[in-house]
């Protein structure tokens, strides 16, 4: 998972340089809208198997278009998490199993970077109406499980696939793993089962949104191009 991290980061610098001259050409400055779709844990609970207990989530989004390769999205996420580790091949050392269910909250802001130049209009730009683009970010998430409340810092990483069907309207798909920063998301009786330090990769908690949007862009930028052939 570190490669995974220090991959993504490492594409999305090296393709600012390139991406970032465009900013004047994108038609709409903003994009907003929401979408539906499930959730996926892996902690204590459940060490294996992501969709062993799926949950659902809710997401808002408002996106700022820099240029037709990237865009700032901030988004807000109600979902739920479950986990039952009666479902693990492995046992805990005193032999009892653990299940949860909680509600999160989560809000965030993440830096997208579409593969290809995403619009539609002029034909000298070489836009299209659909793209693959890899995602990264930063957020705070909040839960409560047994009466006892949790917040930390999560880091979402992820990919997604967007398509435009009309100037103004877009659907997407986006799959973000988010790695928690704390390890109580599923209870304080999961919180060190093993008796193993906390560390980045070891004994904290991660989730995972699958979430299907519609969003419209609004706020043209009249932006004039000298462009010659």
């Amino acid at each position: 998972m570190k490669k995974l991290i220090l991959t993504i980061f490492t594409i999305i610098t090296l393709a600012s340089a390139s991406a970032l001259p465009a900013y004047s050409q994108e038609d709409f400055r903003f994009d907003a809208g929401g979408g539906i779709g499930m959730t996926g844990y892996l902690g204590d609970a459940n060490t294996a198997n992501m969709w062993s207990s799926p949950s659902w989530d809710v997401e808002l989004l408002f996106r700022y278009i820099l240029n037709p390769r990237w865009g700032l999205k901030t988004n807000f996420y109600i979902g739920g998490l479950k986990g039952d580790s009666s479902k693990m091949t492995n046992v805990f050392p005193t032999g009892e199993a653990y299940k949860f269910s909680t509600t999160f909250y989560e809000i965030g802001e993440v830096a997208e970077f579409n593969f290809f130049n995403y619009g539609m209009g002029e034909t000298y730009r070489k836009l299209k109406k659909f793209t693959p683009y890899i995602a990264a970010g930063i957020g705070m998430t909040m839960w409560s499980v047994d009466g006892s409340f949790g917040a930390g810092m999560t880091i979402p990483l992820g990919i997604g696939f967007k398509y435009k069907p009309s100037l103004r309207l877009n659907f997407g798909v986006e799959f973000l793993m988010k790695k928690v920063f704390a390890d109580r998301l599923d209870g304080k009786q999961l919180e060190d089962p093993l008796g193993i330090k906390s560390s980045f990769m070891k004994n904290t908690d991660w989730y995972s949104t699958l979430t299907f949007t519609v969003s419209y862009e609004f706020s043209k930028r009249c932006a004039v191009c000298n462009y010659k052939d």
